[in-house]
């Protein structure tokens, strides 16, 4: 998936892949598959059959560009529009992905607009499925007891800007900041996800190692959360992983923690810790994935997540997919199986959405093509 560095598209950026470009560029990516996902526990829950679009990797349209401004700074805009090759549907708004313009340099690059969240981002770069099909890690993220998934883990901000600096010999910092990252801004500031976030990274050669801090905070007078009331809240996540590529092999680890506070008492200091194992194994046209994902709340609840996954070379830029995931629900939790094409969508059909503590399974395959 397009969320590696910044998780902006400046992945792309500071490769120098966009910055050899004069002209506008057009790319993106087709996505279709075949998805089925079931509960193993309870018999009033049957399994559920779809045709879906964006399952490994969001289907998109993408237009960048660069202009050279002299004395080596540069002018430069991404715009992604998310879309549903199974319906032809917007994925949301017009330009659900990415939409920034910004100026780069010796200095690094600088952008502004609705980007990639560099934590999300950077957990997505060490999970062997890239944040896609139903073995990504997130399925156990998206049933946090506030703000939902928007707010544990936000995979795009709107209204923000961000610094990436140079490399110095292989560390960079990503520095981010959103004075509403979910939605656009009030005039009262209530409502706003105020967030910032610092991700300083060092890559060299096989090695790719960095710590995420990230801080959402909002006040919430028109916001509810749900059963607790409303409140002022903030959120703060550490996080620590890498990977290291053997070319046999690629592991990769993270572990997470996710911190509540907030002026409703009930809520106030819940915890959400999850760690994760990765590893790809690749061999000729082949590669095989596999992942273990584990989550915890303060309160007891905890999901555990397997997964294994396939992925043949047919060429350069079209590839098969197959995964398969199981999610074990403790002491009431309801994290389910999604994938990449779960935005602007509702996927939980089984399981997760009406049964507290089931288990979970979602087996699927599809093609990719790029562009």
């Amino acid at each position: 998936m397009q969320k590696k560095l910044i998780a902006l598209a400046v992945a792309a950026l500071a490769s120098g892949a966009v910055l050899a470009q004069s002209n506008v560029t057009v790319y993106g990516t087709v996505d279709v598959g075949y998805t089925n996902r079931g509960d193993h526990t309870n018999s009033g829950v049957g399994s559920t059959n779809q045709i879906n679009s964006g399952q490994s990797d969001v289907s998109k349209i993408g237009f960048t560009g660069v202009e050279d401004l002299g004395n080596g700074n540069k002018a430069l805009f991404v715009l992604e529009a998310g879309f549903h090759a199974d319906d032809g549907d917007l994925n949301g708004v017009l330009f659900s992905e990415q939409a920034f313009l910004g100026l780069t340099g010796n200095w690094g690059t600088s952008i502004a607009g609705r980007l990639v969240a560099p934590r999300h981002g950077f957990l997505a770069s060490i999970d062997p499925f890239g944040a896609g099909t139903v073995g990504q890690y997130r399925n156990v993220y998206g049933d946090g007891p506030v703000f939902g998934a928007a707010a544990w883990d936000p995979d795009r901000v709107d209204n923000a800007v961000a610094y990436v600096s140079p490399s110095f010999g292989g560390f960079n910092v990503t520095a981010a900041y959103a004075t509403s990252a979910i939605g656009q801004e009030t005039l009262s500031n209530d409502g706003d996800f105020k967030t910032f976030a610092l991700l300083p990274r060092y890559t060299n050669g096989p090695l790719d190692v960095g710590f995420s801090y990230q801080r959402i905070k909002n006040k919430a007078n028109v916001i509810d959360l749900g059963a607790l009331g409303t409140g002022d809240a903030q959120l703060t996540a550490l996080t620590l992983g890498g990977t290291y590529d053997f070319k046999v092999v690629k592991l990769g680890a993270f572990y997470d923690q996710t911190k509540l506070k907030s002026s409703l008492d009930a809520a106030d200091g819940a915890k959400h810790k999850v760690w994760h194992l990765g590893v790809s194994v690749p061999f000729g046209k082949n590669a095989i994935q596999a992942s273990y994902t584990q989550s915890k709340y303060n309160d007891g609840e905890k999901a555990k997540q397997w997964a294994l996954g396939y992925t043949y070379a047919l060429s350069k830029r079209t590839n098969f997919y197959a995964a398969y995931s199981d999610i074990n629900n403790d002491d009431g939790r309801t994290a389910g199986v999604d994938d990449a094409s779960n935005t602007g969508r509702t996927v939980h059909t089984v399981g997760a959405a009406t049964v507290p503590g089931a288990y979970e399974r979602g087996i699927q395959f599809g093609l990719k093509h790029t562009f």
